[in-house]
């Protein structure tokens, strides 16, 4: 596996591989109770853009405290059209 993020698109979800040269992860994204609104090409953005907006809601100190130990800072941005695809 490389070093960097890399999206494997399994049947049902996505599988992010998280990896540099001091740690290791799987990251899995399955369709859930708050994503069903999103189609499938899109569900671990979807997924993890309301994570963070979730999470960084609860205003809980440990949680403050966990992400800035990581650098790590969400901010929820208005959320623009896709762009169509050009036509000939």
């Amino acid at each position: 596996m490389p070093y960097g993020i890399t999206i494997k698109h399994d049947r049902g979800g996505k599988r992010l591989e998280l990896q540099c040269a001091h740690q290791s992860g799987l990251l899995y994204v399955v369709p859930g109770p708050a994503s069903w609104v999103c189609n499938e090409e899109h569900l671990h953005a979807h997924a993890l853009a309301g994570f963070f907006k979730d999470l960084a809601g609860l205003q809980n100190p440990q949680v403050k405290e966990l992400m800035q130990r990581w650098g790590i800072y969400f901010r929820e941005r208005p959320v623009e059209p896709e762009e169509a695809a050009p036509t000939s």
